[in-house]
């Protein structure tokens, strides 16, 4: 898959669990492409995407991770200078993630790219015209490679701002069988089965739901699936 990467002067890159471009400022790439290692040739192994070559350019991208997924990520930039030639720079970013882009913003530094994770962050941002539409080469690449229903995430009133690159279905709900069969409880089909078959379970002796709520965030992304299935 090819795709261009120009940093524009007044354009900042956002990437949510896609990649939108906002108004800040960054440098001027000249768009060359480069394929493979950065070198031009493409190598059999770890080439299929074409890169441009900005030799000299500097690049920020900010991200609210940390730990092994900050680890992780900065390995993939570490790849990125290496077939580039950029220099890219890891901002760490605090949540929401959206109101620190608006302090970077008003202070005239904001990064280049940022990793949003919610699809109302990039509509925030387009509305306060922070937002740069993609260019026509990462648009035909879009095309090309994502469902309308992807492309429709990172567009705000019919102009695609963002690219998702990556999704996480984290509402899953597992039971105990044999929790259930001492309790005779059945499988929830609707949320008022759920909420009785809780009571069912709770009733035999067992705490009937247990989750991972040591950071906020588990918590926050149960309750919106929640909410939009119920609301």
């Amino acid at each position: 898959m090819r795709t261009s990467f120009s940093i524009r002067r007044t354009a900042v890159v956002f990437a949510a669990v896609g990649a939108l471009a906002l108004t800040g400022c960054g440098g001027d790439g000249d768009g060359k492409k480069e394929s493979g290692d950065g070198s031009g040739k493409g190598t059999d192994s770890a080439s299929t995407v074409d890169l441009p070559k900005l030799d000299g350019e500097k690049v920020s991208v900010a991200a609210v991770w940390t730990g092994p997924e900050q680890a992780n990520f900065t390995k993939v930039l570490d790849e990125f200078e290496k077939r580039t030639g950029a220099d890219v720079t890891f901002v760490p970013a605090q949540d929401p993630i959206i109101n620190f882009l608006g302090t970077k913003i008003a202070g005239k530094q904001p990064p280049d790219v940022a990793m949003i994770p919610q699809v109302g962050a990039i509509q925030q941002a387009a509305a306060k015209k922070w937002a740069k539409p993609v260019g026509a080469e990462a648009k035909a690449q879009l095309d090309k490679n994502y469902a309308k229903v992807w492309q429709d995430l990172g567009a705000v009133d019919g102009t695609q701002y963002g690219v998702y690159f990556k999704a996480a279905n984290k509402s899953l709900i597992w039971y105990n069988a044999a929790a259930f069969d001492n309790a005779g409880a059945s499988e929830p089909k609707t949320w008022k089965d759920f909420l009785t078959t809780a009571e069912t379970v709770g009733a035999s002796g067992v705490t009937p739901v247990s989750v991972g709520g040591a950071d906020g965030w588990t918590l926050t992304d149960w309750f919106e699936n929640v909410y939009l299935s119920q609301a």
